[in-house]
Order: structure tokens, then sequence, then C-alpha cells
């Protein structure tokens, strides 16, 4: 998601930018009342499951292979996944998160689902729970811990008409969180949360991904992942990718210009931008990807997938993050591409609960983003500024789906706030040695507000209790 609140007593022309796309996101990424609902995933009572349960089903690898049509607008095929338990627990079901059905849900009578799954194999398959967005497939037999199995499915694509992480511009489709994944199953239960237009709430385990996009040559399609292309049928390319240990896969297809640079760190940035796009933002994005991909290597770890693409076109709002893959929106002047980038590690390569605890991804990023503008455009209050007494930062997707104010005014201006009063508490150096600790610590695990705290202590002979109370980090 997008950056950046600017200071109240007038931002530069950097937090000008930063605040264009954050103004823009707030004007189109509708809610309703529904997805604020208590969320329908973790399991009743599993909360009293031991903390130490892992998450399963881990290790998942996804085959795909999909068709386009003619301008992109529909794909269809077949995608197997394969998984193991890692849980001590026999795994008797697997549930598949259709994300891309979040904004459409179930369908009307004249107009189905955008995503739909059929012909499913090894498993039997439950109607579609959750507004559309979960299917539960019940396995032949329990899964014992450390077994493997799979199941495959044909899917079917629509690419929504709207200007979305799903969806279209003009002749340009996005294609983000449309791809079926397996939901995660902890100690507390299965994650089965609604989605949110207004926000993010994802969770995944790093996989490994093989996609085989065929699509009419007249289309570019960027994705996730080392891509190359083939011949396919006449007047046909077909795009293939390879993605380890990624979150989650989403590519984009339209008559993209195109152009590759390559890092002083050695990563290679694609970049696709829509012809009406403003040659000012392009270069804007380009030049701010290349230096920010080998910034935050330095800081959190070295990018390990080698690739990265930046998607452009005028009317997207602000940006969103995918792994090896940002979609971004250059109506002004660009300036979302650093806290995109930042998201490649917090969220991508360090994961979270991106419902229960947005602040450890979008916080994370925007005190990545603050500081690589040296903090320009920031302006942080002493005492927090709190919207009201029951805005917290650790609170979740459910509160803050009917607190939209709140959220971006917490998350993403007192948040990366609260990460630099903690700068302020270990000094400098000791908290550019405890960022780049901890993602080193978890690299392709998760990360929970529980672990940062006990890392963050460790760092200090003082009592951090007084600073987690004072900045509602509960």
């Amino acid at each position: 998601m997008p950056s950046l609140p600017s200071s109240p007593t007038g931002p530069s022309r950097t937090g000008r930018r930063l605040l264009v796309a954050l103004l823009a996101l707030l004007a189109t990424a509708g809610s309703t009342a529904a997805e604020a609902g208590t969320p329908s995933g973790p399991v009743p009572g599993a909360a009293v499951r031991a903390v130490a349960e892992p998450a399963t089903p881990d290790r998942p690898s996804y085959d795909v292979k999909l068709r386009a049509d003619a301008d992109g607008s529909h794909w269809a095929g077949r995608q197997t996944v394969s998984f193991r338990n890692a849980s001590s627990r026999p795994l008797r079901e697997v549930y598949i998160r259709l994300w891309g059905n979040g904004e459409d849900g179930c369908g009307t009578s004249g107009r189905p689902s955008p995503v739909r799954v059929s012909h499913v194999r090894g498993g039997t398959p439950s109607r579609p729970g959750v507004k559309c967005t979960a299917l539960r497939i019940a396995l032949p037999r329990p899964l014992a811990r450390g077994e493997r199995t799979a199941v495959s499915f044909d899917v079917a694509l629509t690419v929504p008409a709207r200007n979305n992480r799903f969806g279209r511009e003009g002749a340009f489709r996005f294609l983000g969180n449309a791809l079926p994944v397996l939901a995660v199953h902890d100690a507390r239960g299965w994650h089965l949360d609604p989605y949110v237009s207004y926000g993010e709430s994802f969770y995944t385990l790093a996989s490994d991904f093989r996609v085989r996009l065929d699509h009419p040559s007249a289309l570019k399609v960027p994705a996730t992942g080392s891509t190359w292309t083939r011949p396919g049928g006449t007047g046909r390319t077909v795009t293939h990718s390879v993605a380890k240990r990624v979150r989650d896969f989403a590519w984009a297809a339209g008559p993209f210009r195109t152009a590759t640079q390559t890092s002083p760190g050695g990563v290679r940035v694609k970049s696709y931008w829509s012809p009406n796009t403003p040659a000012a933002g392009v270069r804007l994005n380009r030049k701010d990807g290349v230096a920010a991909i080998d910034r935050f290597g330095r800081e959190f770890g070295r990018y390990p997938y080698g690739e990265i693409d930046l998607v452009m076109t005028p009317g997207f709002a602000g940006g969103m993050e995918y792994p090896g893959l940002v979609i971004l929106g250059t109506e002004e002047e660009g300036g979302a591409a650093v806290h995109e980038i930042a998201h490649q590690w917090w969220y991508g390569i360090v994961g979270n609960d991106e419902y229960n605890s947005p602040w450890l991804d979008e916080s994370f990023a925007q005190y990545a983003n603050a500081r690589y503008y040296h903090w320009d455009g920031f302006e942080c209050s002493p005492d927090g500024s709190w919207p009201s007494a029951t805005a917290a930062l650790t609170n979740s997707m459910a509160y803050w789906s009917t607190h939209h104010g709140e959220y971006f005014q917490v998350v993403y201006g007192i948040g990366p706030c609260v990460l630099a009063d903690l700068e302020h508490v270990l000094g400098a150096d000791t908290m550019a040695r405890l960022i780049k600790k901890y993602a080193h610590d978890h690299w392709y695990g998760v990360s929970t507000t529980a672990g940062f705290k006990k890392a963050a202590q460790s760092m200090t002979h003082r009592d951090l209790g007084p600073f987690w109370r004072k900045h509602r980090i509960r």
C-alpha cells in the first residue's frame, strides 16, 4: 500500500508527492461495513492451543498453466499445489483463498465471481465460504506430520472492470491476488479472515511457484519471479516464471513500453509503463526503484530474487506490492516506489499476518521510506497525537475497517514515528543492528508483535515495557 502522511506544517516537494498517492488511495479504496465484521478465521477455542504450534501447510509448491484471451481480460487453465503438514496434528483439510472475489463476493445471477475453481482433484471441495473467498477441500485421508500431498483444480479468472490491484486501466490488466493460494493454519486455527479493500487481509507462507502464461504476443506480461518468453501458437507468446520462496504471485498484461537496467548491487529492475504515463513519473520511479532496492538490501539483507518489475500507469491509486512486482500510479510525480519496494522485505521476505497485525509491514515499510527520504515530509509529534482512546498501533483490520481515517494516521503516520522513537531510545547504530538481525532471524518466516518486542528488548538492558505501553504496542 502507498505512502506517506505529510507534515502538518506544510509538506516539502517529496512530502507532497507522496501525499498525493495517499490521498488518491483514500478517495478510491472504498470499504463496506461487512468487511469489519468479526473474522471468520481462527477456529473458536483455538487460542488455547500451544503457541508453538507451527504454521501449516508449509513448503507449498504451485504449478500453474493459464491461457489468456485476446486482451488479457480472461485467463483459464489448471493449477496444482503440493504441500507438507508441519503440524503435530493430522491435517484433514485445507482452505484455498480466492482473494480475487473479495470485492464481488459470490457474484450475481448474471455475473459470476471473478475467480472460479472447478474439477478439484486430491480432495473433496465444499461450497465457497467467507463471501466466496475461501474454499474448503477435505483431504481423502488425514495427512500425518511430515507427509506431503497435492490438490489440483481448474481455475478461471475474469479481470474486474475497476482500476484496482485485481482490475484494469484502459488496455492494461492487473492480476494481483488473483491466483488462488493456500490459507494458513497455526496455533490460532485456520486464518479465514474477510477481505478488506481498505488495506490487506493476506497471510501466506513462503512458497515456490512455477507459472506458464500463454498470451497474445501483443501483450507484455510482467510477473513475479525470474521470467523468460518462448514462442507459442500463431500470434502468441508463452511467458514462463519461476519464483522461489515468495508469498504470492502477481502479474499484469498489456501493450506496455519497457526498459531494463541493473542496479549497482546486481538486481535487474524491469520497468513497464503505459504510453500515456507521464515521463517524469516513469523516470522518478525507475530512479527510486534502482536506488531503493540496493539501499534496503544493505539495511535489511540482500534482495534474494535477482529481479523486480515496476508496473506503471497514470491512474492507478498510489501503489501495491507483490513479491518481485509492484504496481504504481504516476498521476503526479510518482513517489510510491520506495514504500512498495520496502515491502519486498516487510511482508515479502519477512512475512506477517496482514489482517491481524498490519503495522508489522505497513509501519516498517513506512519507516524505511521515511529514512530513505531523510524524513522529508514527516513530522513526528512528541505525544503520538492518538486520534482516539481506542486507537492502537497493534489494532487489526477488523478495527481499522471502521476507522478509516485513524488507519492512515496511526499505521502510516504514528507507526514509523514510533520506530523512530525506538531508534532514539536504543541509539541509531543499535536500531540498525536490531532491524537487520530481526530480518535475518525471520527471513522467509513470519514476524509477530511479540517477536519484535522480544528482539528489541534483547538489544538493551533498559526495560522497554513503559515504551510499549506509551506507544500502544500491545
